[in-house]
């Protein structure tokens, strides 16, 4: 059966001794883990979990949550996770879109759905069931059912649930092995996006399709990464340019034992000459990708010899996957002008959780229109440009420009807001609010409110107030291209409000 539960038998079977996951030293291998899924899996049928039902996450990365993933899959319910990061507010408001049958949370997570209406379970609970006599759940998994919705945030305010099937995860994956051989034969890789982004999902069941063995890591922590990849010889690592370059600022970098490292791959912002040169100098090219959680993963493959001469470019489309450049009216456009990406693949999304007008103007004629800005030269190299979609991507994390706004302006006594992306040395974005106050406005006051309905990486780190009214467009909708044009150098004289 094409499932990623398939995967899981088969290395539980044929590599039953090899280490599935690690954290901390404490490692089970594929024979346990398949073991240990089941008896779960048995649970939540014993739950009442049906084929098809949500059932919501809130943890960091961990061996209990791996296996809850999969335990999920294997009975037909549809796993959602969700973000620790998140305050209450934002997390009610996407579990009442989900509508789960239960959630299981970490103890420390638990209280923010006190008003969810809810069952909440201790995630710990998984624990469990790691030993005990062998499961068989009663449903067979259906390749082409949703089984997973990852929360994006868009260019509107509420964030989007992106639907995938056990099909669609497969679709990228097998593309992904045939373009690239660096893991076919299993091999160490780090897991530390948390599980509930669209990188940490998609790293989990690749891995497990892969057979690799998994080094859980809960945060990013740069020494402890370099220790990991020099004693534990990580074939593979990809992740945001803020990891490497803290990797690459360690002073143990240019004497570490990166010989068993095979790709390096980079996604989420782009990587400046110094960052790409800092890791050349270990024999290691950085190759850019792009994609989005829309598209499955990377829609682009970016081959080692063209990544050492082309940096700045994030490669072309896979063996089943496929991009256009158009215009506003989808024609298509001639090579190195700008237009919108357009992707088309076996990976993509099923569609959005309970929004169908979104679904139809996102995938159209079996094309995902991206919202990103881009172009293609003569050899079909893709050049990430801008985002057209309102996104500003802080260390990986997709932050929506709408809901901070939106957040901004329930303070009061502020007649207009807009939120842009400021460099930042260590995230390579971070909100900016600009406001249009007239009356004044006590800023230290309006970031104590933001702490209390966004999670702190959303919080604007700079404000700046004016005295006139934003600049507009024609069609009286603020300029916020005016606004970045304006404001491209302030982050250097603001202070910052956090």
């Amino acid at each position: 059966m094409l499932t990623i539960n398939s995967a899981l038998y088969w290395w539980a079977k044929n590599r039953p001794d090899v280490t599935a996951l690690s954290l901390g030293g404490d490692e089970v291998t594929y024979r346990d883990w398949a073991g240990w899924v089941d008896r779960v899996a048995a649970h939540l049928e014993g739950l009442g979990v049906k084929a098809g039902d949500r059932i919501n996450g809130c943890a960091a990365n961990s061996l209990e949550y791996c296996t809850l993933t999969l335990a999920a899959m294997r009975v037909g319910a549809i796993m959602a996770p969700l973000n620790t990061r998140f305050t209450a507010h934002e997390l009610l408001e996407i579990v009442e879109d989900h509508a789960p049958v239960l959630i299981f949370a970490e103890s420390d997570q638990a209280s923010k759905f006190a008003n969810s209406g809810v069952a909440v379970r201790d995630i710990a609970e998984i624990s469990t069931f790691r030993t005990g006599d062998r499961a068989t759940p009663k449903h067979d998994p259906q390749p082409d059912a949703c089984v997973l919705i990852i929360s994006t945030s868009g260019s509107t305010a509420k964030p989007k649930g992106v639907m995938f099937s056990h099909r669609t995860m497969l679709g990228y994956i097998q593309g992904n092995a045939m373009e690239d051989g660096t893991l076919r034969d299993g091999g160490g890789v780090i897991v530390v996006a948390p599980l509930a982004t669209s990188a940490g999902m998609v790293q989990l069941v690749h891995y497990t399709v892969f057979g690799c063995t998994m080094y859980l890591e809960p945060v990013f922590d740069a020494q402890r990464f370099l220790d990991i990849l020099v004693e534990k010889k990580i074939k593979s690592f990809g992740g945001a340019p803020a990891f490497f370059e803290r990797i690459a600022a360690l002073p143990g970098f240019k004497d570490a034992d990166l010989s068993a490292l095979n790709a390096v791959t980079v996604g989420g912002a782009r990587v400046t000459r110094a960052l790409f040169d800092a890791w050349a100098a270990k024999g290691k090219i950085i190759r850019q990708v792009y994609g989005q959680t829309e598209a499955g993963g990377n829609s682009t493959v970016m081959p080692a010899h063209l990544a050492a001469e082309h940096p700045d470019k994030c490669g072309w489309g896979g063996i089943f996957t496929h991009h256009r450049i158009v215009d506003a009216d989808g024609n298509d456009l001639p090579p190195n002008t700008e237009g919108q990406i357009l992707i088309r693949g076996p990976g993509m999304m099923m569609g959005y959780w309970n929004n169908a007008q979104a679904t139809a103007e996102t995938i159209r004629d079996g094309w995902l229109w991206s919202g990103d800005l881009g172009m293609m030269d003569e050899q079909g190299l893709l050049t990430f440009v801008d985002r057209i979609k309102d996104i500003v991507i802080s260390g990986g994390l997709n932050i929506s420009a709408a809901e901070v706004e939106r957040a901004v302006m329930e303070f009061g006594g502020i007649e207009e807001c807009a939120v842009i992306a400021a460099p930042d040395e260590k995230f390579q974005e971070t909100p900016m609010a600009i406001v249009y106050a007239s009356g004044g406005l006590d800023v230290s006051a309006l970031i104590e409110h933001c702490n209390q309905c966004l999670a702190n990486f959303k919080v604007p780190r700079f404000v700046v107030v004016r005295d006139e009214p934003l600049p507009r467009v024609a069609t009286q909708k603020i300029s916020k291209p005016a606004l970045r044009e304006e404001y491209r150098d302030a982050h250097l004289t603001l202070p910052r409000v956090r």
